[in-house]
């Protein structure tokens, strides 16, 4: 099934989708969130993704903390409240990000989110790991005909599988990415290994969500083929906020997605060692090794071990053959440092002692 979001395909021959994900890291500033947008589109990342939170519709008055990072809010369902934007509000950074070439994604947590981002023409759905177990929320977006991206870190396989198949019974392209729910996660815990895992059992395009605020296992995962990779962003690491460990800067960003597209560029050229070492025949002449004369030597000499020796550059006989030379005649007198060829050899091998 082609997978598009908006003019991106996704694929094996398309490159990685790399997605910057903001989260809550604007800390409920609209402006920030703005700024965001203008750091993230200087990195050659694909698309910026943010979440949007209602908290009236996701959350009940007690739900408890992951991480409370300040005393502003009594409870997370106050602190949801603060990471909301007014509708209008979200269209601005909707129509910024486009501006900026980036594709404006956005995780809803609630139907009410859906149908808010619904109205904002997103082109696809990225579903939270804590909303794969949502079956409702899956229904409500399927119903869409949007392509769906979904994490499975904190999901078990049949969870996953649950999920998969109330997405495929709508007939929606869907994506799935290897996610630990670890904040920020330990190279222990990354999962590689489910990547190959996740291709094979679901037969779809798949990726890495990564929290581990480094580089490193998007460029290890890149190097694995994936599809989609997903990462944490900050402006900075001295930034306030829960997901900031788990984050890479936009600078951090930037090389991340340049190591990506050089991964990318020497999985699709496959090497044939013989034609590019043919290739590389000038750098084999300077690099590579003859044989050589020890000392001056008259005409019908035989050849012995101790009146050779092997020295650059690699333009007569090469060093590989110094045996195959013993006990054959010179044709001609040569001197010492003289850069054997195989025309001052006699044809035949002598059988003198």
């Amino acid at each position: 099934m082609d997978f598009r979001i908006g003019k991106r395909s996704i694929g094996p021959d398309h490159g990685n989708f790399v997605v910057a994900e903001v989260a809550q890291a604007h800390d409920g500033s609209l402006g920030m969130a703005h700024a965001f947008i203008d750091a993230i589109a200087s990195t050659g990342a694909d698309a910026v993704k943010f979440q949007t939170h209602i908290a009236a519709a996701e959350s009940t008055p007690g739900e408890p903390w992951r991480t409370q990072g300040t005393l502003q809010e009594v409870s997370r369902y106050d602190y949801w409240k603060r990471m909301e934007f007014s509708e209008e509000q979200w269209r601005s950074l909707a129509e910024h990000a486009r501006e900026k070439g980036l594709i404006f994604l956005s995780s809803p947590f609630s139907i009410e989110a859906v149908e808010l981002l619904t109205r904002l023409g997103v082109p696809a759905w990225k579903v939270g790991s804590g909303e794969v177990g949502n079956l409702p929320l899956l229904r409500h977006i399927v119903q869409s005909g949007l392509p769906i991206i979904f994490s499975s870190g904190m999901s078990l396989l049949g969870e996953l599988d649950e999920a998969v198949a109330a997405i495929k019974s709508g007939g929606v392209p869907y994506a799935v990415l290897q996610c630990t729910s670890a904040y920020p996660c330990p190279p222990e815990k990354i999962g590689l290994n489910l990547i190959p895992l996740l291709k094979e059992r679901y037969r779809c395009p798949v990726g890495l969500s990564d929290h581990s605020g480094t580089i490193f296992p998007g460029l290890a995962a890149a190097a694995l083929g994936i599809e989609i990779l997903e990462i944490h962003v900050t402006l900075s690491r001295e930034m306030f906020g829960p997901d900031v460990t788990s984050s890479v800067t936009t600078s951090e960003l930037r090389q991340l997605v340049d190591g990506v597209r050089f991964i990318e560029k020497m999985r699709r050229h496959p090497i044939d060692k013989d034609l590019m070492a043919k290739e590389m025949e000038p750098l084999r002449r300077i690099f590579n090794k003859s044989v050589v004369a020890k000392r001056d030597m008259d005409a019908g000499t035989i050849l012995r071990e101790d009146l050779l020796t092997v020295k650059k550059p690699g333009t007569g006989i090469p060093a590989r053959k110094f045996y195959d030379i013993i006990g054959r005649r010179l044709r001609r007198r040569v001197v010492a440092n003289t850069i054997l060829q195989e025309e001052d050899l006699e044809e035949t091998v002598s059988h003198e002692a």
